[in-house]
């Protein structure tokens, strides 16, 4: 945008690639995951999917095949992380593994930013040998001078991906429930374990 703003339209661009037939490894897939699956059937994508708790029935309903860890980061073009973090998924993503990413794969993550070893996805994308494409990061805003505003081979997005308005309606009636029900001493939406 910038570019073109400036009068650089098609100027300096990278070659891109096209999608079809290329592989797409789905680190995860619940909701999300399932629905980015959709984006990649749609775009002719061989789907690969991975998750501890994966079933060969819900791989399938999602159009993925299901494989082990080690197949999905041999083989995917793209893999795309798309996990709850908590103490079991932690660092699910580690220096060996990206290690056995394919030159030039892409590595996405709009989960959350611990899930994968940030030193090594910034090691890797310093070695052009991986794309990092984020919207979650350890430390949020990137503080100035943090390596990843500096380091090549990445798309950063500013943890936008909850940024729509239909996500804004849904948050902003519910937070006005919520207090409102806590007002009248009547509180919904409780967190189970905030619950005890």
């Amino acid at each position: 945008m910038r570019r073109s703003a400036g009068g650089r339209f098609q100027l300096d661009t990278p070659v891109g690639s096209v999608l079809a037939g290329k592989t797409l490894g789905l680190v995860g897939l619940g909701r999300i995951g399932a629905r980015v699956a959709s984006y990649g059937n749609a775009l002719g994508m061989t789907l690969l999917a991975w998750s501890e708790n994966l079933t060969d029935a819900r791989a399938a309903a999602a159009g993925a095949s299901r494989v082990d860890k080690q197949t999905i980061l041999a083989q995917s073009d793209v893999l795309s992380v798309h996990l709850v973090l908590s103490e079991r998924t932690r660092g699910v993503i580690c220096a060996d593994d990206i290690a056995r990413l394919k030159r030039g794969a892409i590595l996405v993550n709009t989960s959350r930013a611990p899930l994968i070893d940030e030193d090594a996805l910034i090691a890797a994308a310093k070695a052009g040998k991986i794309i990092a494409a984020l919207d979650v990061y350890e430390h949020e805003p990137l503080p100035v001078g943090h390596p990843l505003l500096s380091c090549p081979n990445t798309v950063l997005t500013p943890h936008l991906g909850y940024s729509v308005a239909e996500v804004y309606r849904v948050f902003y009636t519910q937070c006005i429930e919520n207090a409102l029900a806590h007002l009248d001493g009547a509180p919904i939406r409780v967190l189970a374990d905030q619950a005890r």
